[in-house]
């Protein structure tokens, strides 16, 4: 199944939002799918770091997947 994930991202004193659909695993997203989005997310936010050469002060602003369901705390606590 795939989630769509909008994230929130600063980086190099500017503030900017990516977003996509990304397929995750059936079972995994029964399972817990705030974890299974939350994991998918990081993945992808470590792949946008490396693209964007991310500064010293890129943070996490907020993660939000499916519309509206906000998982920023679950990301800050890793």
């Amino acid at each position: 199944m795939n989630i769509n994930i909008k994230v929130y991202l600063h980086s190099k004193g500017t503030k900017f939002l990516q977003s996509g659909s990304f397929p995750v695993p059936n079972s995994d997203y029964k399972k817990d799918p705030d974890r299974a989005a939350a994991v998918t997310a990081y993945e992808w936010i470590q792949q946008i770091k490396i693209s964007f050469a991310a500064s010293e002060d890129f943070r996490i602003d907020q993660v939000i997947y499916n519309e509206d369901i906000n998982i920023t705390e679950l990301m800050k606590k890793g």
